[in-house]
């Protein structure tokens, strides 16, 4: 029988490499994202704004993915990956020139909107590509017996640089100011792009494959619909995001609710993310294969409660628990559905199932940016948020009743099997 090793995939060199640049990426995504809401809402005063945000990057993000995940499984990795970051780049320094005083000097206010809207579409398009090859590239890296262990380790490093991210991007907003905070973000790009040179070039899978694009996207989407359990676990992440999810409106909380200004607002998305750290780097030394799908629905379930309450606070320290274990929560729920996705995906076949898992959990934090902006412009910002938390508590309860495979899911025996399977060979 497997025994969990904590550090397990941290004893491989190009693994530690690809969480470097993991982090340096996504710590310099995070305060993208928490700069261009605090511009945008500042450039506006309209809560509608920043939904269109997350509109401009789901159109991109949710109809590319499919084919994206067609080209990631008939590509080579490392390359494809190198690509993408080449082109964020463009993103970061082009919002950093948009931010500049002789363009805003010159340009009309409509003007800069519509171009930051124009990058944010692009960056759409890059999200497409982004998430099923570093869903694919993950299992290049690492053994299958420790994919666990790497699903924990990449997403704790996600998070952790959203953790950053938005608190550094909060303050470096009140500190230096919009334009030069886009300009470390540009310098951080860069040198991920640097470090990501350092991977070597792996296999394609899928390379002998004749099937056509149409039938590719077919059999990834067949796949996926047909196994209950990574269906299920997809749904429920993509409903919280969807409608429990709140970071969109955080600088209208910060600003109109709880009256906290540029540091609050970074303190806000910074506590999204910091419970999830301390669960994720617990789940390397406690496994979470037992009971597996019992321990998402009920993580998921205190999601939604948590952001109730975060709604209905007038207070910017209860606010900020609330949205601390929410992170935590949702830390369980990040580790148990990637490490899901990993042992179930046939390798053949992952950048596509990364591609469907792009499509329903990573633009749905745009769709839910685009949800958020409407029912707090509608309802207000409180009340919005305390009914998208209701909505996924039904969710949650529905899908718990129906799906009986996801609720019994123990993933111990699909350990021991990968394990028994390296041993032989």
């Amino acid at each position: 029988m497997y025994k969990n090793d904590p550090y397990a995939a941290l004893r491989i060199k190009e693994f530690n490499i690809f969480l470097l640049v993991r982090f340096a990426l996504v710590f310099g995504w995070s305060m993208q994202f928490v700069v261009i809401e605090w511009q945008v809402y500042a450039l506006t005063q309209d809560p509608l704004a920043l939904g269109i945000i997350g509109l401009c990057e789901f159109l991109p993000a949710f109809f590319l993915a499919p084919f994206a995940g067609h080209i990631v499984d008939k590509k080579e990795k490392r390359n494809l990956f190198t690509l993408c970051i080449a082109l964020f780049s463009l993103i970061s320094f082009g919002l950093f020139w948009l931010s500049s005083e002789r363009i805003e000097s010159l340009w009309e206010t409509t003007t800069i909107l519509y171009g930051i809207y124009g990058l944010v579409f692009f960056g759409g398009v890059l999200r497409a590509f982004f998430g099923p090859t570093i869903f694919s590239l993950i299992a290049l890296l690492v053994p299958k017996r420790i994919y666990p262990n790497a699903a924990t380790w990449s997403s704790s490093t996600w998070k952790g640089a959203n953790v950053f991210g938005a608190l550094c991007g909060g303050f470096l907003i009140a500190w230096i100011g919009v334009h030069y905070t886009l300009g470390i973000i540009f310098f951080l790009v860069v040198l991920s792009f640097v470090f990501v040179l350092q991977i070597s070039k792996k296999p394609i899978l899928n390379q002998g494959s004749n099937e056509s694009v149409k039938e590719s996207l077919k059999a990834g989407l067949r796949f996926v619909f047909n196994d209950k359990v990574i269906l299920g676990a997809l749904t429920l992440d993509m409903i919280a995001v969807l409608f429990g999810g709140a970071v969109a409106i955080f600088a209208v909380f910060a600003k109109d609710v709880l009256n906290a200004g540029p540091e609050g607002f970074g303190l806000l998305n910074a506590a999204l993310s910091s419970g999830s750290i301390l669960t994720m780097l617990a789940t390397t030394y406690i496994p979470i294969t037992k009971s597996t799908g019992k321990k998402l629905l009920v993580s998921v379930f205190g999601f939604g409660l948590c952001m109730i309450v975060f709604g209905a606070s007038k207070l910017l320290w209860l606010s900020v628990v609330m949205l601390f274990l929410s992170g935590v929560f949702d830390g369980i729920s990040m580790v148990v559905r990637q490490t899901i996705l990993q042992i179930k995906t046939p390798d053949a076949m992952r950048g596509r199932v990364g591609a469907v898992n792009s499509m329903f959990v990573g633009s749905s934090n745009e769709l839910g940016a685009l949800e958020s902006g409407i029912a707090a412009r509608i309802f207000g910002a409180p009340l919005a948020v305390v009914l998208g938390g209701t909505v996924t508590l039904i969710i949650v309860a529905i899908i718990g009743v129906k799906n009986q495979p996801l609720r019994e899911l123990d993933l111990r025996k699909d350990i021991d099997e990968h394990y028994e399977e390296t041993k032989a060979q």
